[in-house]
């Protein structure tokens, strides 16, 4: 069922349909597919076993084995094939089943598919596209529940993304298969179920290196990316509705190019930043954006940038205490009041 989205006046509105963050991605799949013969997808059981996460569900049979390839049990090997077929002309997908194995390929992503634009002079680029899921929550313990979002967008020649919301997860999947340069797509686990109104045009993309003002507020910006984005619209929420708080949320969508005139205008309003991230505070994203924040902001801000991020420790099994290592709704809210002078 699709309605018609709010369009600025004089404008056509956008004809969207509501459905989750896994079939927005599949969508922007089989739409890449069937509009560029260049773009193939590969990975481990992505192709007779529909995908471990179910996002390339359909695709073997209607695109064909040599369009949607299962790989060996070997990241470095299929990573570096991807690589090889992206410097040759071709578009390759790779899907890696947990952020956390991309570890194994690191030589590939941060040695080659980096380098190739500048080594080359230009002469040939690298369009590949690694899409994987990471985040934690799911009581999948250390190895499996890890945010290492910091560690490639720290590597110049690569681009990285993270949708929050199934609008962005069909745009930005999009734009990265048209890049010409490698894009890492990080999609967390528990957005894969969440819903949203995404855009049925087959045109429409969401434009790589441009953050977007989730929500609008005046008292404090909370700056955010994945689904820490989701928490921080409900806290925002809730502290509007019970404490008269007026929070912004900026979303970065992207990593590497890093929209900090969008944070900077917000926090030139608000005068307070809390950066929130899934991954380890120490030496992370939230640390660079603070560096970032205070520099453009310095004059605007009432009180100093703070960062919350999960416990630096290898993610426990236990759901209780996994709740209590994430930077969790409860968190968010009392550094918030904190910061405000509401709360100690």
């Amino acid at each position: 069922m699709t309605m018609l989205a709010d369009a600025p006046a004089g404008r056509t509105p956008i004809e969207t349909a509501s459905m989750t963050y896994r079939e927005a991605l599949r969508m922007a799949l089989r739409e890449e597919l069937a509009a560029d013969e260049r773009v193939f997808i590969m990975g481990e059981e992505v192709g007779v076993f529909d995908g471990a996460y179910k996002v390339t569900a359909g695709l073997l049979a209607e695109f064909g084995a040599d369009r949607v390839r299962d790989t060996p049990i070997s990241e470095e090997g299929f990573v570096g094939a991807g690589v090889g077929a992206a410097m040759l002309g071709e578009r390759p997908v790779v899907e890696i089943m947990t952020l956390n194995f991309l570890l194994v390929a690191m030589d590939q992503v941060v040695n080659h598919a980096a380098k190739i634009g500048a080594m080359f002079g230009g002469q040939l680029r690298c369009p590949l596209v690694i899409r994987t899921p990471n985040g934690a929550g799911n009581q999948l313990t250390a190895q499996h529940s890890q945010s290492f979002d910091q560690y490639f967008a720290h590597v110049p020649g690569m681009k990285v993304v993270a949708p929050a919301s199934a609008t962005d997860a069909k745009g930005l999947l999009k734009s990265a298969i048209r890049d010409d340069d490698p894009v890492l797509v990080l999609e967390n686990l528990r957005l894969y179920t969440e819903k949203g109104d995404v855009p049925l045009d087959p045109s429409h993309t969401t434009p790589i290196g441009l953050a977007h003002v989730a929500r609008e507020g005046s008292d404090l910006t909370i700056v955010s990316h994945s689904y820490a984005t989701v928490r921080a619209r409900q806290v925002a929420e809730r502290l509007s509705a019970e404490h008269g708080v007026e929070v912004e949320v900026v979303d970065l969508r992207s990593l590497r190019p890093l929209d900090v005139e969008t944070v900077a205008a917000s926090v030139s309003k608000t005068g307070r930043a809390l950066c929130v991230e899934e991954g380890w505070a120490t030496y992370g994203v939230g640390a660079e954006l603070a560096a970032r924040i205070q520099h453009a902001c310095f004059d605007d801000l009432d009180a100093p940038v703070e960062r919350l991020g999960m416990a630096e420790v290898p993610l426990p099994y236990a759901k209780n205490l996994e709740t209590a290592a994430l930077p969790n709704a409860g968190r968010i809210e009392r550094a918030v009041l904190r910061m405000l002078g509401l709360a100690r």
